[in-house]
């Protein structure tokens, strides 16, 4: 049965969507390697950890460019706290600003086990402090993040629902999919596909599937590159990403030595 739960989802979220036209709102984002782009894991960091996060995107059809600053601290072994900060740089009316900051706390309340996956979910709330061109007067929300891990493939299924902080955006809506294929220790493939109910339709009106691959730099480096393609006549056509990720404090691992006596 594991091997056939992906695909019905996939093929729903080819589906779910009808055109529309409206700005991509960032939202909160899950920082590597505790998510696949944009889809969160149901793993989170321990306690006292943290995960800082930079990166870019750029994205064709419309032509511009974000700046995207993530963070995440581990309450406790299975709560997270998370935040992201974008700011957008639009080339042709040459508009630039800071789309709304976005808070999360995230609790995963189910390990996963034999059969069964993990679960988790996840309170957002996001802090009006954009342009008006990029925001949604602040949003609130709840998220639900189903989890597995099947050899060396790690699965991620994410249902989101958020309100805009004004009446005259509709509620959102997002169904997330995400694999992460561990091809070496420190090599993954990653996948993505992305059905979206924005702010400004009635209707799922955007689909997009990314695909891209991270490295495990150092013992606390991982560095994220990724494509995305739009799947519907819904902007952005293209996107490129690019973010690395640091896991703080480093704890250097102490090797054992053993002596044999002569």
């Amino acid at each position: 049965m594991k091997k056939y739960f992906l695909p019905p989802i996939i093929l729903v979220l080819l589906f779910l969507h009808q055109l529309s036209y409206g700005f991509d709102i960032t939202g909160l984002q899950p920082t590597e390697p505790y998510g696949i782009f944009s889809t969160f894991s149901a793993e989170s960091l321990q306690k006292g950890k943290f995960a800082i996060s930079t990166g870019a995107e750029i994205l064709m059809e419309p032509d511009f460019y974000r700046v995207i600053f993530k963070a995440a601290y581990g309450i406790t072994d299975n709560i997270e706290f998370n935040m992201t900060v974008p700011y957008v740089h639009k080339w042709a009316d040459t508009v630039d600003g800071f789309e709304d900051i976005a808070f999360g706390i995230k609790h995963r309340f189910f390990d996963e086990g034999k059969y069964g996956p993990s679960l988790a979910y996840i309170i957002t709330a996001s802090l009006p402090s954009g342009r008006d061109e990029f925001t949604t007067d602040g949003r609130f929300g709840i998220g639900l993040i189903v989890s597995k891990r099947v050899g060396p493939v790690n699965g991620h299924v994410n249902l989101f629902y958020e309100r805009p902080g004004t009446g005259r955006h509709n509620d959102e809506i997002a169904l997330l999919t995400g694999l992460d294929f561990a091809a070496s220790h420190n090599f993954n493939f990653l996948a993505e596909l992305i059905a979206k109910k924005s702010h400004d339709s009635n209707h799922f009106d955007s689909t997009e599937g990314r695909i891209g691959y991270r490295i495990k730099t150092t013992d606390m480096i991982y560095t994220t590159l990724g494509l995305g393609f739009g799947l519907t006549n819904k902007n952005p056509e293209y996107r490129l990403m690019l973010s690395v990720s640091f896991l703080l404090p480093y704890e250097k691992k102490k090797i054992k030595k053993v002596y044999e006596e002569e």
